[in-house]
């Protein structure tokens, strides 16, 4: 699945774009069968590209234990684009997991272009924000459509926002990896994502994984915390191009983003993993519990 990228929703310049895949992390589909089929690490390199141009360089890594689950993915520009802008972020996630779903408990993002920062910091609790900071502030806009308390409530934070259970036996790089809603609060937008099977691919990164992989159109709709008229609000909600490829974590039926892509007045977005490599945890028995 796929994480909206907070400056992308609200900025159409390229350091913006470059700074949001960079440091762009997505999501965990955990086993039908039960939590500790899902216990496993990821560690990912990603290169962003703009128009066949590379402008950014980031790294994600995830571990899933039989609980918990933690996620952090850092990023920044390269290239020519650093030489104009120096960005750079990390946006990080964690929670437990409850009957195989992710519940999320804390969210952080730190994004910095050109010496501004922004800042984004969450608490939550069963599906509800219950308490959050955001730095620069809302401004006021006379059109801004307000995020009321119940648009708080029933969401996951960006980080979080992939998080699926795959449900079945068979292969989870399938149709059900895509076809779902999902309702998203970044601390300041809340809107939902939506997804649809489109097709199955073959990838080989350089380092890990080779095999299929699922590809996933995407659909954004906002839903409050925007201004209607705003080019980047209009744009993203028209598209209908944007597509992530998910791959799976090795013994799990967790699949991640191998790639993702979308156009963009400039030129096509690309974020493509380059060092795609995951490692399988058995789960703890139930002896080896009760005797810690």
């Amino acid at each position: 699945m796929f994480v909206l990228p907070q400056p992308f929703a609200r900025r159409t310049e390229p350091a913006a774009f470059a700074v949001a895949i960079g440091v762009m992390a997505a999501a965990l589909a955990i086993d039908s069968a039960g939590v500790a089929a899902a216990q496993g690490r990821l560690e990912a390199e990603y290169v962003a590209s703009l128009a066949g141009i590379p402008i950014g360089r980031g790294n994600w890594v995830v571990e899933v234990a039989d609980d918990q689950y933690s996620a952090v993915a850092t990023g920044g520009t390269t290239g020519i684009l650093q030489f104009f802008t120096g960005a750079k972020g990390t946006t990080s996630s964690h929670g437990t997991l409850s009957g195989g779903q992710p519940v999320p408990t804390g969210y952080a993002s730190t994004i910095t272009v050109d010496r501004r920062v922004d800042d984004v910091r969450m608490v939550l609790a069963g599906g509800s924000v219950k308490d959050y900071s955001v730095e620069p502030p809302v401004k006021p806009h006379p059109n801004l459509v307000p995020v009321s308390d119940a648009d708080r409530r029933g969401v996951v934070d960006p980080m979080t926002s992939a998080l699926h259970r795959v449900v079945g036996n068979g292969d989870p790089v399938s149709p059900e990896a895509c076809n779902r809603r999902i309702s998203v609060f970044d601390g300041r937008l809340r809107y939902d994502l939506l997804s649809e099977f489109k097709r199955i691919e073959t990838v080989k990164a350089d380092r890990g994984y080779e095999g299929p992989v699922v590809v996933c159109a995407l659909y954004f709709q906002p839903i409050s915390g925007y201004v209607p008229d705003r080019p980047a609000i209009r744009y993203l909600s028209a598209l209908r191009d944007a597509e992530v490829w998910m791959a799976p974590i090795s013994g799990t039926r967790v699949v991640v983003p191998y790639r993702f892509s979308v156009p963009t007045p400039i030129g096509l977005g690309v974020l493509q993993a380059t060092q795609f490599v995951s490692v399988a945890h058995p789960p703890r028995s139930t002896a080896a519990v009760k005797t810690q």
